[in-house]
């Protein structure tokens, strides 16, 4: 997950109108998707969102085994808006990962396999911040490498809003790298809000309100909770995610026994976004759309 813009006197004055915008008229919206890199069926799911513009943003994992493919395709498209989902955890039952930094400078990040820890909750108790600090640069100066031009950050599974230490590290490396992250403010007061204290609303524009989906639904009715969402949103910054992937050996594969953002939720999401509903609905409900370099002092 993650959170917005990024700073500086100069930066900011030029951020004004955009803030006046976004308090007092305007429903800004975000269409995000989370995880490329992650299979070649998230990346061509992706691709095919982009070109179809039904998406205004991805970010990518850079730890993960499809990341050379993407960012080739980011390298050729930086006109696109490309975001860095830093990668601390590695969810799925066979299909793993372990850090960018080498893994004897990591060690409390990884598990006995020398793997990124299954849970959110396994990867904070055990991460020491310097090692997190050192693996999030490795990320970043990778992606760098490759020839991506990073719009902002955000942070798998939330990782990064596991503990004050993590929070302050997100939004420090945010600086240091003159990047947004993604704070998404709502779901920070719902799901973490002993880590309110340690978010910085000064030098970041949060997201009003952050829309993901986390219960799955059949098929007919998968529109309902984003219809309703989107319904619901008021002027301001928002954004929605998705996670888009084609429902196929290679995803079922990545996602076995993990039904929750598994293969045939992704394609349900894929469907929705690249459907006429979709952007019909968008234009009813006035949103004006944007990606993260739009919204970003520092682009």
């Amino acid at each position: 997950m993650k959170s917005l813009c990024y700073r500086v006197l100069t930066a900011a004055l030029l951020f004004i109108p955009f803030m006046a915008a976004a308090q007092h008229a305007d429903k800004l919206l975000i269409v995000h998707a989370d995880d490329a890199g992650v299979s070649h069926a998230t990346n061509t799911a992706i691709i095919a969102a982009f070109e179809k513009k039904a998406i205004t943003s991805a970010s990518i994992m850079v730890p993960c085994a499809w990341f050379p493919e993407i960012a080739a395709y980011a390298k050729t498209h930086p006109e696109l808006d490309w975001g860095i989902h830093i990668t601390l955890t590695a969810e799925w039952k066979n299909y793993k990962w372990g850090g960018v930094a080498s893994s004897n400078e990591i060690a409390s990040l990884l598990d006995k396999d020398g793997y990124f820890y299954t849970s959110v909750e396994e990867f904070a108790r055990h991460a020491k911040p310097e090692e997190v600090r050192k693996e999030v640069r490795a990320q970043i100066r990778k992606a760098m490498a490759a020839g991506i031009r990073i719009s902002h950050l955000d942070t798998h599974m939330g990782s990064l809003f596991g503990s004050p230490d993590l929070v302050k590290i997100y939004q420090e490396l945010g600086k240091e790298f003159n990047l947004p992250v993604m704070i998404p403010m709502n779901m920070i007061h719902l799901m973490a809000p002993q880590m309110l204290p340690y978010i910085d609303t000064v030098n970041n524009v949060v997201v009003k309100q952050f829309i993901s989906a986390f219960k799955a639904a059949p098929a007919d009715k998968w529109h309902e909770y984003y219809d309703q969402a989107l319904q619901q949103l008021t002027p301001g910054l928002n954004e929605i995610i998705f996670h888009l992937a084609y429902d196929n050996d290679e995803m079922q594969a990545v996602t076995t026994d993990h039904p929750d953002f598994g293969a045939a939720w992704r394609q349900q999401d894929l469907n929705y976004v690249m459907s006429d509903d979709f952007s019909q609905l968008l234009k009813k409900e006035g949103f004006r759309l944007v990606g993260w370099k739009d919204v970003s002092s520092s682009h």
